[in-house]
């Protein structure tokens, strides 16, 4: 029996650019993981024949094979040419549908459980080939850390860690339609004008990150220079734009983080939001103004590589 800290993440900034032929959007977004997390256990028995069992005690967590989870073990199986009879059981203790990748990194955590329990492993290329071939997000949980996604998403680079932040993640009750928020975002640009974008958040990047061959520690020292220097460049999410009309009450809950921070934003979709600050204090702050609000928020951290990869097997 092998059990893994499934870590979840935040998007520091994303950027859409034009649909894409296979129906996907282009993007380019900077994903961070973060401590707050479920446990993934999975036992594996090498066997004539393959079965899979998954359970989890959430409703809202299917137990088949429209769980990534499920799916990614079937494929790792497929990918290591081995039969065996597995079974997967999810702590949930994150938000279903939050858009801090909970789903994805279940899955990227089984693999990695089930490869220790068989004692196999992929080659890293084969299991990010196979974790996008799961979920646009999956592969990131591979790299931990600071990463520069691209394309769909699943394409993940590794950045110079940033320091470890105090965080604030907001879980409104109100849901956001992906679908529908590409639907609103493809309304108001060209595909010119959004390609335009995605250059320019790439050169962003780059030019934060320029000089830095590695920059974790705390908060609050030389460290955070990265992350100032994107939000001095206009660091954003483009989901904002047309999610927050829909929602005006996830507007409120953006500017109750934004007091005291370093930057604030919403994650992925949405409707999950979060803050980052450099003291506990101005997080213990933040997280009682979101409650005044009528909303769940959770004090957590940041998590760069080396504690993502150090902490993540129990």
């Amino acid at each position: 029996m092998t059990t893994v800290r499934s870590y979840s993440k935040i998007n520091l900034g994303l950027h859409i650019g034009p649909p894409r032929p296979d129906g996907y959007h282009h993007l380019a977004t900077i994903y961070q993981t973060i401590e707050l997390h479920d446990l993934v256990t999975v036992t594996a028995t090498v066997s004539g024949e393959t079965s899979i069992t998954l359970r989890c005690q959430h409703p809202g967590v299917p137990c088949d094979e429209r769980n990534t989870a499920y799916k990614a073990v079937a494929m790792a199986l497929d990918a290591l040419e081995t039969k065996a009879a597995v079974e997967i059981a999810i702590d949930k203790r994150l938000p279903v549908q939050g858009g801090i990748g909970a789903g994805s990194a279940n899955a990227a955590a089984a693999i990695l459980a089930l490869e220790a329990e068989l004692g196999r492993q992929l080659t890293a290329n084969a299991r990010l080939a196979l974790a996008g071939g799961v979920g646009s997000d999956v592969p990131m949980f591979l790299i931990g850390g600071t990463m520069l996604g691209i394309e769909r998403g699943e394409e993940t680079f590794p950045l110079p860690d940033l320091p470890s932040f105090h965080i604030v993640t907001a879980f409104p009750e109100v849901g956001v339609s992906t679908p529908q928020a590409f639907r609103d975002w493809d309304a108001t640009l060209t595909q010119n004008a959004e390609n335009d974008r995605l250059i320019e958040f790439r050169r962003r990047v780059a030019m934060a990150f320029a000089g830095q061959p590695g920059v974790s520690g705390k908060a609050g020292d030389l460290a955070e220079e990265p992350l100032l220097a994107l939000v001095r460049t206009g660091l954003e999410n483009d989901f904002e734009t047309v999610v927050f009309p829909q929602q005006p009450s996830l507007r409120a809950l953006k500017s109750a983080l934004e007091e005291g921070s370093l930057y604030s934003a919403l994650s992925g979709s949405g409707s999950s939001l979060f803050g980052l600050y450099c003291t506990e204090e101005a997080a213990q702050a933040a997280q009682q103004r979101v409650r005044s609000l009528g909303c769940e928020a959770r004090q957590t951290r940041t998590l760069p590589r080396s504690e993502y990869w150090a902490t993540m097997f129990i």
